[in-house]
């Protein structure tokens, strides 16, 4: 009997989620994102809970699926893709901002991605099933996002959160050189490398912003 087939965004979608570490422009489409919104700083307990909030979401979407006979239409298995977060600093913070961020004026929209087919219906069934098996206040905060990037300049940042700078440096150089201009300070990143269990000065990251010309 034939194993069923499954996406694998490691295999299927290196341009978007796998780059190299020089800068380069892409064009990122429209993709469906559970996600949730907070405040502060990325070191504490309370960001962590966010974190476990949003992956609690996604596997139970994902096992729920796997154990249904009704299938959504156009149905596939696959790997659960990798947290994302774009980040900003407060309104409060660009008030006064000197060019040097404190971590605990910082906001985020943390992320992971959702196959196609998942539909917003779906979603909220998988969001009650989950309150329901492990109540936390900050399920409330979950929603099912469409969002479409479009141009953007994307690198892979490798070493510590800290030193991030240094890439966007490098990235904003590239885009000046094919005359692109960033849209705005927000940028996303992608955390491909678990910071629990890999030393920072070997952590993986997809930093990106978006341009236009």
């Amino acid at each position: 009997m034939n194993q069923p087939l499954k996406h694998e965004w490691r295999k299927k979608e290196k341009s978007i989620y796998l780059p190299k570490n020089i800068p380069e422009l892409v064009t990122i489409p429209r993709f469906k994102y559970v996600s949730i919104y907070g405040e502060g700083n990325p070191n504490s307990s309370y960001f962590t809970e966010h974190i476990q909030a949003l992956y609690s979401v996604a596997y139970a979407i994902k096992m729920s699926l796997k154990k249904r006979d009704d299938l959504p239409k156009n149905y596939i298995d696959w790997t659960v893709y990798p947290l994302e977060g774009v980040w900003d600093i407060s309104e409060k913070a660009k008030q006064h901002f000197t060019g040097q961020i404190n971590k605990d004026e910082l906001v985020f929209n943390l992320m992971i991605r959702q196959p196609e087919f998942i539909t917003f219906e779906f979603f909220a069934e998988m969001l009650e099933l989950a309150k329901n098996k492990k109540p936390q206040k900050l399920l409330e905060k979950l929603k099912l996002q469409e969002i479409e990037e479009g141009p953007c300049v994307q690198m892979l940042h490798i070493g510590s959160y800290d030193t991030e700078n240094e890439t966007f440096k490098v990235m904003e150089t590239y885009a000046e050189e094919n005359n692109l201009k960033r849209k705005s300070k927000i940028h996303r990143e992608i955390y491909l490398s678990d910071f629990r269990k890999v030393a920072k000065d070997k952590l993986k990251t997809v930093l990106r912003f978006q341009v236009e010309h």
